[in-house]
């Protein structure tokens, strides 16, 4: 190998690292594997993944700008605790986002579009109706994901994504229950006949509504651990 490429294969690995050590602790703090407001342990982190700290701190600096965690000066890494006002004003941008993301989808609604979010209505419809929140919970989060992706706005679709990732933070178990999972998905109906008939208008109201009716369930029920499920409903 000439010296060249070694160079090359030296800063790939340097770079990608990190990187990947960001996305396996970003998954331990939003599964719950690294609790809310605990303090990360950089040395058990390395040894965890058989690494150096330079490489675990680069991956900690990365989500401490997206919000996951903070450093408190002479104290360490702790995963960021949102309180219930903070996730009342995140609740409210996306709210905004998640409209304006409906709003652009149906400014052009392809007809595959339509197929697929119908598809996904049909399948949380199988699963409202068992009352089946295991299997609910991942489409619902899918349809959202989706309606933003879709919608074409690079910018947008980061930073509700990264807005989403911070809700995950505030845990209050299951708040969808009883017949929550069947009202959620006749929002979802609304949300998808708007953006099928090209109503922009309609499409971005629906959405924003959509959201807000889930802060108000969060408020209503105001569980003090947190938000996991709801963050997605």
């Amino acid at each position: 190998m000439t010296s060249s490429a070694a160079h090359d294969v030296s800063f790939l690995r340097l770079t990608s690292l990190p990187m990947l050590l960001e996305r396996e602790i970003e998954s331990m703090i939003l599964d719950g594997r690294l609790s809310e407001g605990g303090r990360i342990n950089e040395n058990q982190l390395a040894a965890t993944f058989g690494v150096s700290r330079g490489p675990v701190r680069e991956a900690l600096r990365s989500l401490e700008a997206l919000g996951l965690v903070e450093l408190l000066p002479n104290r360490g890494v702790f995963i960021r605790s949102l309180d219930i006002t903070q996730v009342v004003e995140m609740y409210g941008v996306r709210a905004a986002l998640f409209g304006y993301a409906a709003q652009l989808l149906a400014a052009r609604a392809e007809p595959e579009v339509i197929a697929r979010l119908r598809g996904m209505l049909n399948e949380m419809a199988d699963a409202a109706q068992a009352h089946d929140f295991d299997r609910y919970y991942p489409l619902n989060f899918a349809f959202h994901d989706f309606i933003v992706e879709r919608a074409g706005n690079g910018v947008l679709t980061a930073q509700y994504r990264g807005l989403v990732k911070q809700l995950r933070l505030y845990r209050a178990g299951n708040l969808m229950t009883g017949n929550t999972l069947e009202l959620s998905n006749e929002e979802h109906a609304r949300i998808v006949a708007a953006i099928e008939g090209r109503d922009t208008a309609r499409a971005y109201q629906t959405s924003f509504d959509h959201v807000e009716r889930g802060k108000e369930r969060l408020l209503a029920r105001s569980a003090p651990a947190g938000l996991a499920e709801e963050q997605s409903a």
